[in-house]
């Protein structure tokens, strides 16, 4: 269960040298700012999340910043489903160095099958380096 990017994605991918790296729950994540617009992508995959298909450029987060709020979509990766699950996000930036996303996501069985229930989601995203 890989995800291969495309050509496409990958032409659309943030220039490394000019993302800033940040921690979220083990792996290493950049974060591509272009105005208001913000994307966070997986850098280096922790081992839970590569076994979940994650590779490195993998997009996690995808929305803009107001302010002091992030709103956008987040995607969860289940070893039930072959593709991400998406759902909506919103949080603050907490100091310039953290930034703290919630959400709540459907969940899933084998088969990619939704459960009819909803689990609440935590993203924490503290700063690494430039």
């Amino acid at each position: 269960m890989r995800r291969i990017l495309s050509v496409f994605s990958l032409l659309s991918l943030p220039m490394l040298a000019e993302a800033s790296y940040w921690n979220h729950n083990g792996s290493v994540m950049w974060l591509s700012a272009d105005g208001n617009s913000r994307e966070f992508y997986y850098d280096q995959p922790s081992k839970t999340m590569r076994g979940a298909g994650v590779v490195s450029g993998t997009l996690l987060f995808n929305g803009y910043r107001q302010g002091n709020r992030y709103y956008g979509t987040a995607r969860r990766f289940s070893k039930y489903c072959a593709y991400p699950i998406e759902y909506e996000v919103s949080g603050r930036v907490v100091t310039e160095t953290k930034v703290v996303l919630t959400g709540r996501y459907p969940s899933y069985a084998a088969g990619c099958r939704p459960t009819g229930q909803w689990k609440d989601d935590r993203l924490v995203f503290t700063y690494l380096h430039q």
